[in-house]
């Protein structure tokens, strides 16, 4: 599998990546509000997007072009297929895709649940942009 180069935001530290090196970002999100924010972070920092709508489809995207897939958004809960289903069956495949939970559930111990579950990180909604930026700063180095 390709590994992306290092991202930075856009916040003028460090040029943004070419075109071709841009990172290719799958948001599983059911919600197209939430699906639209998000879009929104992400092509500010000039990342590219691709959504899956339930977990089972963001399983066959990974199958399909996993090679082409830098990081996964991935909520938790999903129609027909949950985050964390979602997330096994594609960490047993593809266990070098980073995936980050991202949910509007947030109890104390669900950031250490989702970590010990196997994702990359955690991100609470409403997502803030540098809480995110962070996250993929971590996750595509």
């Amino acid at each position: 599998m390709k590994k992306a180069p290092a991202y930075k935001p856009a916040s003028g530290k460090k040029a943004r990546p070419s075109r071709a090196t841009r990172p290719i970002v799958l948001v599983t999100e059911d919600e197209e509000m939430n699906f639209m924010i998000l879009k929104a972070i992400l092509h500010k920092d000039d990342a590219q997007v691709l959504r899956a709508r339930d977990g089972l489809e963001a399983v066959e995207i990974t199958k399909r072009i996993p090679h082409k897939i830098d990081l996964i958004l991935m909520d938790l809960n999903l129609p027909i297929l949950d985050g964390y289903e979602a997330m096994r069956r594609i960490k047993k495949n593809h266990p070098g895709i980073p995936i980050i939970a991202q949910t509007a559930y947030t109890f104390d111990n669900d950031e250490r649940r989702c970590l010990a579950a196997g994702f990359n990180g955690y991100l609470s909604k409403p997502i803030k942009d540098h809480k995110l930026q962070r996250l993929m700063n971590d996750n595509l180095q």
